[in-house]
């Protein structure tokens, strides 16, 4: 949970970045995926059940792939400011997430 809530809030710094270039379109939509996954992993902490939990978790990694996604696009825009820390994160996290599915998946 650290490592989601520490990757939100470089999000945050980042798109303050992209904010003050005047990059709107792009800060808003990374501001909002990279925020909700820590969001999505905090919920799923309070799942009703295994089926719950492992839901919550596929939809905090949605929310992880498209904040990849974002990042990535930054990466290949010019005159935008480097995402390589924050997609080392990011991968990170989704590695970390797909572990959490498939050993949640083996648990009788």
């Amino acid at each position: 949970m650290q490592r989601q809530f520490n990757f939100a809030k470089k999000t945050v710094l980042f798109t303050e970045k992209l904010q003050e270039e005047k990059r709107f379109v792009i800060a808003n939509q990374l501001l909002k995926s990279g925020t909700s996954i820590g969001a999505n992993i905090k919920e799923a902490q309070n799942a009703e059940s295994k089926a719950d939990f492992i839901h919550k978790i596929k939809i905090a990694m949605k929310e992880a792939e498209e904040t990849e996604y974002w990042l990535f696009l930054c990466n290949e825009l010019e005159n935008y400011p480097n995402s390589e820390e924050l997609l080392d994160d990011i991968f990170e996290i989704l590695r970390i997430s797909n572990k959490i599915i498939s050993s949640s998946k083996n648990i009788k």
